[in-house]
């Protein structure tokens, strides 16, 4: 089958970035013809499984849903794009797409701006609705909810990631017509458990091996320096707890802090963001800032921590951050809300009876989270090992790449 899979971002970090190169990997090693349409600028640093990548020419604007730095383009939220500026990045986009066909399936994510640019190629396309563009550039804005409604309606198919991300594609459009719940991949063959301290000297590797960035000026690449700081915060002994994700109010990574600090625990912090510098002012001390980690790092630090937490206040799509981690057999502790609730049960229902609770807490509440999470520091190696153990079966039965990629295929079958 040949696959055109559209998606106007990068391919590196966490969302619908990774997405988008773990279906082009496991599509291409399927034996499916499939390229990727993104902005990323170095795409060879990723695995697609020897797909094809075109980058289209844009413009100057990139809309986003939140407010980051893109290399070379101008990025501006979607709601402040005018008319005439949505529909000149979707004819740009089209004109690419339609370079490449003729095609079996057009994959487009995002309800906007992948719907427009699907329905605007006249090949059979289907849509992937990733939850950010919904919560926060749709919610409250009837132009661009009646815009995503009309150009959904030739979509073969409309694909979410869990239940919630359903409930939340209908309150905002309004009723779409064959919706299809197909909850985001791990990769189970490279999260995966290791020994500690295997783990922290490949982690210690990976990081020797970053490119440099003096004075962390470049934000999306791992602070300068990582690989000394990672030896002497590993050298210590203590529990650690790890956060991995975008540093944004709505991630909740405060309460995560307040817990650390009430309980003598140190903390690591991965990601990048506009709350970095004010969560570094708060952060108790022995707390870690890494700046960004790819994969090659975060397989390894998930072996070397004791806990991940993923306290998010905002409704997520889906809990990709806790599979990653169960997968790696490092017990997650998720707010219990939206997408990452769905997730928490799943693992739960692999957990034995009497640790099902720790799994996940009340969304917002500090209090709930310092509490679980001192009971999960509390159990001994071999108790947490047992988590681990369980948490990664529950990943491997549900949500593995391969099995996650043929099902989106299978969409498109008569």
């Amino acid at each position: 089958m040949r696959i055109l899979l559209w998606h106007g971002y990068l391919l590196g970090g966490t969302g619908s970035n990774v997405y988008t190169r773990s279906l082009a990997r496991e599509w291409s090693r399927a034996g499916h013809d499939v390229v990727v349409f993104s902005q990323e600028p170095r795409p060879e640093a990723f695995d697609l499984g020897g797909a094809q990548v075109v980058r289209p020419d844009i413009g100057r604007l990139l809309p986003v849903f939140v407010l980051d730095r893109y290399e070379g383009v101008e990025a501006r939220l979607l709601q402040d794009f005018t008319r005439d500026e949505r529909d000149r990045y979707v004819e740009r986009n089209v004109a690419a797409v339609r370079e490449h066909l003729p095609a079996d399936v057009v994959f487009a994510n995002h309800v906007l701006l992948g719907a427009p640019v699907g329905a605007g190629t006249g090949a059979p396309f289907i849509v992937k609705a990733h939850g950010s563009e919904l919560e926060y550039s749709l919610r409250g804005n009837p132009e661009l909810s009646a815009w995503a409604r009309k150009t959904l309606e030739p979509a073969e198919a409309v694909v979410v990631g869990s239940v919630h991300i359903r409930e939340v594609l209908e309150d905002v459009v309004g009723q779409v017509e064959r919706v299809h719940e197909v909850p985001p991949g791990v990769d189970v063959d490279v999260f995966r458990p290791e020994r500690r301290d295997d783990a922290v000297e490949s982690l210690l590797r990976e990081a020797a091996a970053d490119p440099p960035n003096p004075g962390n000026t470049e934000e999306r690449l791992p602070d300068d320096g990582n690989a000394a700081r990672f030896e002497t915060f590993f050298g210590e002994d203590g529990p650690v707890v790890l956060y991995f994700g975008k540093l944004i109010r709505n991630k909740g990574v405060h309460l995560l802090l307040d817990a650390a600090r009430q309980l003598d625990v140190r903390a690591v912090v991965v990601g990048f963001g506009d709350e970095r510098r004010a969560l570094e002012a708060a952060a108790p001390p022995g707390t870690l800032f890494t700046g960004p980690l790819e994969h090659r790092h975060l397989v390894h630090l998930l072996s070397a921590v004791d806990v991940a937490v993923v306290p998010s206040i905002f409704p997520e799509a889906f809990g990709m951050v806790a599979a990653e981690a169960a997968a790696a057999g490092c017990p997650p502790l998720v707010a219990r809300h939206s997408g990452l609730a769905e997730v928490a049960e799943g693992i739960a229902d692999a957990y034995p009876p009497a640790y099902r609770e720790l799994v996940s807490f009340a969304n917002g509440d500090a209090a709930d989270l310092t509490e679980k999470l001192r009971r999960l520091l509390e159990l001994d190696r071999a108790e947490r090992a047992e988590l681990g153990e369980a948490a990664r079966r529950a990943v491997v039965e549900r949500w593995s790449w391969s099995s996650v990629a043929e099902r989106l295929v299978s969409l498109h079958l008569p």
